[in-house]
């Protein structure tokens, strides 16, 4: 029962507005606008309805889920992008998130054929070809491996790719929102293909999902036997079905349609398989009109998450966060700088969290905002010493009608309003 009239509880609200008002000063002595208002405010000094009731029991939601109030935190495609959902892909809302580990729920899709739903008891994974003795392993076959956590960013070769041009689309969750990053639970490749036994000549291996289109990939055996996981948890959990359920390969730093889902079979070859999705897929189109083959690796990138087209300033001038995201498929990220003239003066940005080979880096840029608009872009560095390229640098080499592998730098205007749009300085 709600005790108002309690003198020992007013006393205790007194003493706790009194020291929120302490705190406000401190706060606002820091440049953080908004802490001293909080005298008078009615969401403070009078009793709300989360204060007078009970809520739900325990098991009202027994899975759990996000708040009510966070119901615009979700997947999103674009309409016109692709003819039919089924062949399609939708994006994370990057600039909904922070940290790096991406929640399940949010993680983008991407399928050529839909979603396969797949028993566990009814799933098998094939190994033959070049092997002493062809296998098929089933999923209780697969969990008596030795197991591995691993966190691993995972990016869509085609991501950013509407960019190339020029900007077009108005979010970065729709612009770089091919990308996510997750810890995998699963067994090593390695030792899947070495209980079948390997032949010396394999030296390529055809991956293949059981989805109704028989995605397949042609992976290189060194990186096959190097550090590629045979997955089934994500995040603690088991896959979800759109991420490839009850099994996925996991090819870290590699593009993403490498990552075969609902793997089924491995075929030990000598040489790569050209398939459709090897040759007239991603691959990328150079500036002579040639095509370049075999780009597996996820070059060096970052990108501003907020503020962003759909993350706008809301306050006014003062202290203000700028973060994203930044990631290599060659390591782990050196340095992010940050500018907010459009590149005339370059800031580094503070590096938070863990640092891991082949995962997403957050980083933060703190500053004062005093109001005039920005034309914010910031730039990655892996420890490699490679540096996130300018657009124009990237046509310079690739020419202008390519699509995969956009990695150039991203600019985001800020409007004296705060609002946000996508431009380029390139």
């Amino acid at each position: 029962m709600a005790k108002s009239d309690d003198p020992a509880r007013k006393s205790t609200r007194r003493s706790f507005l009194k020291a929120g008002l302490g705190g406000g000063a401190a706060l606002a002595a820091a440049g953080v606008s908004g802490g001293a208002r909080a005298a008078g405010d009615p969401l403070i000094t009078e009793v709300q309805d989360w204060n007078r009731y009970s809520g739900d029991g325990v098991d009202s939601r027994p899975y759990g889920r996000p708040s009510d109030f966070e119901s615009q935190v979700v997947r999103r495609n674009v309409a016109w992008l692709t003819a039919d959902p089924i062949s399609s892909v939708n994006f994370t809302p990057l600039h909904e998130l922070d940290g790096i580990i991406t929640p399940n729920g949010l993680c983008f899709e991407r399928h050529h054929s839909g979603i396969a739903e797949i028993a566990p008891q009814d799933h098998r994974i094939m190994v033959h070809g070049l092997v002493d003795t062809p296998l098929v392993f089933t999923m209780a076959d697969l969990m008596r491996f030795p197991r591995e956590n691993r966190i691993y960013f995972l990016e869509c070769a085609a991501n950013s790719g509407m960019e190339w041009r020029g900007a077009q689309l108005n979010g970065c969750q729709f612009t770089h929102g091919m990308l996510h990053c997750v810890m995998y639970t699963g067994v090593r490749l390695r030792h899947l293909l070495e209980e079948a036994g390997l032949k010396a000549n394999g030296t390529w291996l055809l991956a293949e999902g059981a989805d109704a289109s028989g995605m397949a990939r042609s992976i290189p055996m060194e990186k096959a036997l190097d550090d590629c996981l045979v997955a089934f948890r994500q995040n603690g959990e088991a896959l979800r079905p759109e991420q490839g359920y009850p099994v996925r390969l996991v090819v870290p730093g590699w593009e993403g349609n490498m990552w075969v889902k609902w793997l089924r079979r491995l075929e030990v070859g000598d040489q790569p398989w050209e398939l459709r999705e090897e040759t007239s897929k991603y691959t990328d189109l150079m500036a002579n009109g040639k095509a370049r083959r075999h780009t597996f690796a996820m070059d060096v990138k970052s990108v501003i998450t907020s503020p962003s087209p759909q993350a706008p300033l809301m306050h006014e001038r003062g202290r203000t966060v700028v973060t994203g995201l930044a990631w290599s498929g060659h390591g782990t990220i050196e340095r992010v700088d940050v500018t907010i003239d459009g590149g005339r003066n370059w800031h580094t940005a503070r590096l938070d969290g863990p640092s891991l080979p082949m995962a997403l880096h957050r980083f933060y840029f703190d500053f004062d905002w005093d109001g005039s608009e920005l034309f914010l872009q910031s730039r990655a560095i892996d420890e490699r010493g490679l540096v996130q390229p300018t657009k124009d640098a990237l046509r310079a080499v690739r020419g202008e009608n390519s699509i995969y592998h956009n990695n150039g730098i991203q600019t985001w205007h800020v409007g004296k309003d705060g609002t946000v749009e996508n431009v380029e300085i390139s």
